[in-house]
């Protein structure tokens, strides 16, 4: 298996043996994406939070991808910073944009959710406060990869900014812990079974997973135009020097 992990950091061993995988797992992703919000649907309404709480089906796996894509963020990033890897590089530039919609889609549809629930759009709780620090993150890795000309240079610094960044995600996860916030507790990623019932549950998990296998097909197809852009550059740069 390490050998195998090894082999695929070579961009084009990477390329041939991931060629058919976005297509497959977008086909995974519109299946899953089908079932759960069927489930959503079909899924009775909660006591206390009425059909208002459909919103948790969209909301609770973005929220869950936007910390996920930020660990693969975090460590592509640790690779192409200590190790040099072009590929580790292009999968983290290629998380950013996709870590950042996740994020976005969390802090937007918790603000819908929160409304009729809390009374306010917008709440300065550690919480809500901890995810859109996490947003900033992403914001911040990609102006700040824009901003510079020199391509390794740019991925160096933004390596750097990504690595802090990991800082944060330990606060998103246990801030309803740490702090007094109007945020609920965890009620799946926690110590001991799921506080929530079988009807919500199953389809949160399929969401989740619909989420996750969309994910993985369009950072798989974002590395490879990743590789190609690069791989153009090359070419053009290599032309003008030849002349």
């Amino acid at each position: 298996m390490p050998r195998l992990m090894f082999g695929l950091a070579n961009p084009q061993k990477f390329m041939s043996a991931t060629r058919r995988l976005p297509a497959v797992l977008g086909v995974a992703a519109a299946l899953m994406f089908a079932v759960g919000v069927w489930l959503s649907f079909t899924a009775p309404e909660d006591y206390q939070q009425g059909d208002t709480v459909r919103i948790m089906f969209v909301h609770v796996p973005a929220a869950w991808l936007g910390l996920m894509v930020y660990s693969i963020l975090g460590v592509s990033s640790f690779f192409a910073l200590v190790f040099r890897h072009a590929l580790a590089d292009a999968a983290a530039r290629a998380a950013a944009p996709l870590g950042a919609g996740f994020t976005f889609l969390a802090l937007v549809t918790g603000s819908l959710w929160g409304r009729p629930m809390w009374g306010t759009w917008w709440e300065w709780d550690a919480r809500l406060t901890s995810v859109l620090v996490l947003f900033l993150f992403y914001l911040g890795y990609m102006a700040l990869r824009a901003s510079i000309d020199d391509e390794q240079k740019a991925g160096r610094a933004a390596a750097v900014l990504a690595l802090v960044g990991l800082v944060n995600l330990p606060i998103v996860h246990f801030s309803v812990d740490w702090w007094n916030t109007l945020h609920q507790p965890s009620s799946v990623l926690r110590l001991g079974k799921p506080t929530m019932t079988a009807d919500l549950l199953t389809p949160l998990l399929v969401m989740g997973v619909a989420y996750m296998v969309l994910f993985f097909a369009l950072w798989i197809a974002s590395i490879h135009a990743e590789i190609r852009q690069r791989r153009a550059n090359a070419l053009v740069l290599k032309a003008a020097n030849a002349a």
